[in-house]
């Protein structure tokens, strides 16, 4: 799923890296044979993917904030690298309600900060900043929303999320344009997959009632989400970096969401993950604590990196839980083995990705 010759030998700063994303991530392009370095706070979970993978053995990891300009702009400098990619983030919606000033601060300035030291570093070529589908303007419209759409997000995550795609825009105007540097946004759908251990999302949510031996939480089961393994979402962001390195004009704002099937329901969500699971799972409704506003209804139009840039998704939405439950229950048997299953996933991921494309 990687052009190995591209990603041999570049220098690539990840944000967040010590995230569920950022360890996925990290281990591929270390796979293919990248400098990887990471800037980011510690794992935001007791148990996290990047210290089951033990990261920290084959990657520099600068302890920082993106709030601290002035140690984000060091390492960038002191790193040099050729390629930047912005995960940092405060990601929880329901946590953005009680984090306000810290979720702005941290999506808001942190994009400013980030961005602020690319600009002054002088080696970089290609930035992806990573936002969310939650972007837009809601208004629950039965088709995707396409990237020229209104951006608008409600609640505190969302909207910050928005500020930061505004934030980008204006950076690559002001300051990019007319110099070898592409910078991109990257609109994704809800992710899922093996080693996501965070709190209040769906699937760590199933895992952990699974594990108990409980039944399954569920808040809102009709809300429909984009739902999409994270190396469908990965592979998008290698895409883009790769190709506006290689053509800046291709750089510009792009959705990465899977195809309307995988569009579910959380409750159709948590039957499926039941059903891959076994040992006859059960969930229940549980309406308490739920966020001030929840949208129903969220879809991405994805013609645009489809057309330009000729990315396609490449597992379904029963392929992607298979994917997650079959990580998680080899975690659980066998910890020391798990590399050689995230190994395995990749391999058959790019296999089809390959045949796909």
């Amino acid at each position: 799923m990687l052009d190995g010759v591209f990603y041999r030998g570049k220098k690539v700063l990840i944000t967040g890296n010590t995230g569920f994303k950022g360890s996925w991530l990290s281990k591929l392009l270390l796979e293919a044979g990248a400098q990887v370095y990471g800037y980011s706070l510690k794992p935001p979970t007791e148990e996290n993917l990047y210290d089951i993978l033990r990261l920290h053995e084959s990657m520099e990891t600068v302890t920082g904030d993106v709030r601290d300009y002035e140690k984000l702009v060091r390492t960038m400098q002191d790193k040099k690298p050729e390629i930047v990619i912005h995960l940092a983030a405060q990601p929880i919606v329901r946590e953005s309600y009680v984090r306000v000033r810290e979720t702005f601060g941290t999506n808001v300035m942190g994009t400013v900060n980030l961005l602020e030291s690319v600009r002054h570093c002088g080696s970089v070529k290609s930035v992806l900043n990573v936002t969310t589908d939650k972007v837009y303007e809601n208004r629950e419209w039965c088709w995707g929303y396409r990237e020229d759409d209104a951006l608008n997000g409600y609640d505190p995550y969302s909207n910050s999320k928005s500020c930061s795609e505004l934030v980008t825009q204006s950076f690559r105007k002001s300051f990019f344009d007319g110099i070898d540097i592409a910078v991109s946004t990257a609109r994704a759908g809800n992710v899922i997959g093996g080693g996501d251990f965070a709190h209040d999302r769906i699937i760590p949510d199933c895992v952990r009632a699974a594990i108990r031996g409980q039944k399954i939480k569920v808040r809102n089961p009709y809300s429909i989400r984009p739902y999409q393994h994270v190396l469908e979402a990965l592979s998008a962001y290698l895409l883009i970096i790769r190709k506006q390195y290689e053509d800046t004009r291709l750089q510009g704002e792009y959705n990465v969401g899977p195809s309307e099937a995988s569009c579910v329901s959380t409750g159709e969500l948590v039957n499926m993950f039941c059903s891959k699971w076994q040992n006859e799972l059960e969930w229940e409704t549980c309406a308490e604590n739920n966020p001030v506003h929840e949208s129903s209804f969220l879809r991405l139009d994805c013609s645009k990196i489809k057309s330009r840039l000729g990315w396609q998704c490449t597992w379904g939405i029963e392929e992607s839980i298979a994917y997650t439950v079959a990580w998680t229950k080899e975690w659980l048997a066998d910890a020391d083995n798990i590399e050689s299953c995230m190994k395995k996933q990749m391999e058959d991921f790019g296999e089809k990705y390959d045949t796909i494309l």
